[in-house]
């Protein structure tokens, strides 16, 4: 018995530290590439969510900081960007875990600004570090003045969440989506977290209408894009979404639509994550709300 118990503890530190290092190790090759988009104001893409950083003589503002095991990468490519200047401000775009996890460790002493439900949620997740919650929370707008910039943060309708925000940069001409903006890929729509896709939809309508052929579009994820992007993205969620419209129409089920497909036109926007078949049963659902 004794014998027995030795086995199963040293078997469950093994698989513990096994974690340990795979968690450790699964970014251990990737890099935080750094995109100028105006005198000092950067897109940076690693892994998880794209953030924006805009450095100057006030300090760093961050927009998302990516996983937790990204930090030290994070902060590195911050250093050699801004020369040493702290992060004073990080902006939570949402609450998903690829945008915040970083939060503790870049922003634990500094400002973490975010819309009210994005610490409602992190606040009930026994597992996220208190020192990571937003400090400072809005439910409308917020203009913060940093660097010779004003930088607008503007809560949206439940559409990917029901705590998403846009950041402009207004003098720059950049607009960072976070996640209300899937370049070239089928969008999440988090229905299980206040989600919308009509209201995703109205998102997308809403930003196009606001910038102009120059503005320079951060997406959650994907390449930096421009408003011919996001309305790619509009058009391909109205097509798709009336495809499966007309799939029910015909009395199709949610399974026959999935065999089907959507067809070679939208092949290119299927991805790991959300792919073809889930972007179908997110129209589909959409369609019964």
């Amino acid at each position: 018995m004794r014998t027995l118990q030795l086995l199963s503890l040293f078997l469950c530190s093994a698989l513990l530290l096994f974690s340990g290092r795979a968690l450790a190790d699964r970014f251990a090759d990737v890099q935080i590439e750094a995109t100028e988009l105006a005198p000092g104001l950067y897109m940076l893409i690693g892994a998880g969510g794209n953030m924006a950083a805009l450095t100057g003589d006030d300090g760093i503002l961050l927009i998302d900081a990516q996983f937790a095991e990204m930090a030290g990468k994070i902060e590195a490519k911050l250093d050699e960007l801004a020369q040493g200047q702290r992060l004073q401000v990080l902006v939570n775009t949402h609450f998903h875990g690829d945008h915040v996890g970083g939060n503790a460790k870049l922003a634990a002493d500094g400002r973490i600004i975010a819309h009210d439900n994005v610490r409602k949620r992190l606040r009930a997740d026994s597992n996220f570090p208190a020192e990571g919650l937003p400090n400072l929370t809005f439910t409308d707008q917020l203009s913060l003045h940093m660097n010779g910039q004003t930088i607008l943060l503007t809560a949206m309708q439940p559409s990917h969440t029901d705590g998403d925000s846009i950041v402009w940069f207004k003098a720059a001409n950049v607009v960072h989506m976070g996640d209300l903006m899937f370049e070239g890929r089928f969008p999440f729509v988090d229905t299980n977290s206040g989600g919308n896709l009509q209201a995703y939809m109205d998102v997308t309508r809403h930003v196009i209408a606001n910038i102009d052929a120059s503005t320079q579009v951060i997406p959650g994820h994907g390449a930096l894009t421009n408003r011919a992007g996001l309305e790619r993205e509009l058009h391909m969620m109205e097509a798709t979404l009336a495809q499966v419209q007309q799939y029910k129409s015909e009395g199709l089920t949610l399974e026959s639509m999935i065999t089907r497909g959507l067809g070679e036109q939208w092949r290119g926007w299927h991805w790991s994550f959300i792919t073809e078949e889930r972007w179908i049963r997110t129209l589909y659902q959409a369609l019964a709300d």
